[in-house]
């Protein structure tokens, strides 16, 4: 796999990978590190018992390292890191972080904009919600499509 994808089903410590990461960066002469972290929200209804996502073994590790790769290329970045859950989450619990480096701000920004708008329509994960009445699977959402054309 490759080092800055990962794939897991058991929970992280947001602030322990983001240290890791950046103090991995500063040996590549990095003036910026970004990251983003999403957590498992409850739904509008207020009755979320987990959310379950599902994805393909290898093929999602093969399809975030070369987004990963494109952005590293795209936005000059010294690394980027995306690391994304599997599994049953209750709300709160962390589900993704992806992080950025580079030598400039702007480009660390741009560059973890980037992965989350790939990550939000494209990346090939399933994720359904449970309640005590059933389950249903997330559709994709417009605005999430919408974000990839400024890319």
């Amino acid at each position: 796999m490759n080092a800055g994808v990962r794939v897991q089903s058991d929970s992280f410590d947001m602030g322990a990978v983001l240290n890791a990461f950046a103090a991995a960066m500063s040996a590549r002469n990095a003036g910026a590190v970004v990251s983003f972290s999403g957590l498992t929200r409850d739904i509008a209804t207020g009755d979320l018992d987990a959310m379950e996502i599902e994805h393909y073994p290898g093929m999602t590790e093969k399809a975030l390292a070369k987004i990963r790769d494109e952005a590293i290329e795209r936005f000059n970045l010294s690394d980027a890191m995306i690391l994304h859950r599997y599994g049953r989450m209750g709300p709160g619990e962390p589900i993704m972080m992806v992080a950025t480096a580079a030598r400039h701000r702007a480009d660390a920004f741009q560059g973890a904009e980037f992965l989350m708008d790939y990550l939000k329509s494209r990346a090939p994960f399933w994720k359904k919600e449970i309640t005590a009445t059933g389950a249903v699977w997330v559709a994709a959402r417009d605005e999430d499509e919408d974000a990839l054309s400024r890319w």
